[in-house]
């Protein structure tokens, strides 16, 4: 679409801000207005619109504005009924990435050092301690785990949900979601533990430039949606 308008700003509204184009608020898909409830990221999402297009008359498409997309789907889709979408991201912990090791004893090695940390802080920050196996044979967590990790998403809202939804897909791990979203560790170490088993056999085998590429993008993706968690406590 062409960029219609000159100025994007925040503007204060009840219960929130919101983010106004030359003096008419964005509005989401369902055609309510944008709003959020810390002002770092309402400037964060006028932001991007100031650029979007690269001036009035210009191009720009969705991609421009990907905080805004976030933002969207936390007030749209998730606010109204955050249970279905808390359930699927809690079921990640059934078959969560960090409790598979490699039967290669030198990967798994490397697994242990960087994975088992994570599921420490998972056992004593939520009350959830994993069961880990070697092999892909999946391992039966014990029920209560499940649940202490299912109220643990449960817990955040909308907007971090939104993020969650972003970061456990992306990094197959809902344990390394929550300690992104919880500041425990930061995206880019995120995206290095869920990427330790390709950038093992990459040292063995040489890089592939069709991984490296998806790789770039889901570094990306991971970073976005921990930026949408910072602006919102900021």
């Amino acid at each position: 679409m062409k960029r219609f308008w000159e100025n994007a700003a925040v503007s204060e509204q009840p219960g929130g801000y919101g983010v106004s184009l030359d003096g008419r608020p964005v509005r989401l898909p369902g055609g309510s207005p944008l709003l959020v409830q810390a002002a770092p990221l309402a400037e964060a999402i006028a932001a991007e619109w100031d650029a979007a297009g690269g001036g009035k008359g210009g191009e720009m498409t969705p991609e421009d504005v990907p905080l805004t997309r976030l933002a969207g789907t936390a007030q749209e889709r998730i606010a109204p009924d955050p249970a279905p979408v808390v359930d699927a991201l809690a079921k990640f912990a059934e078959t969560d990435l960090l409790c598979y090791r490699a039967e290669d004893p030198r990967l798994a090695k490397l697994q242990a050092e960087a994975w088992q940390p994570l599921l420490d802080w998972a056992a004593l920050q939520h009350d959830a301690p994993l069961r880990v196996t070697s092999g892909l044979m999946p391992v039966a967590q014990n029920p209560q785990a499940l649940a202490a990790l299912h109220h643990a998403v449960a817990a955040l809202p909308p907007i971090e949900l939104a993020a969650l939804g972003v970061l456990v897909p992306a990094l197959g791990s809902l344990v390394l979601g929550l300690a992104v979203v919880h500041g425990h560790i930061d995206a880019a170490e995120a995206h290095r533990l869920a990427i330790l088993d390709e950038t093992f056999q990459e040292q063995l085998w040489g890089t592939d430039a069709e991984a490296a590429a998806r790789r770039e993008r889901i570094a990306r993706e991971v970073a976005l949606a921990a930026r949408m968690v910072a602006l919102s406590r900021a």
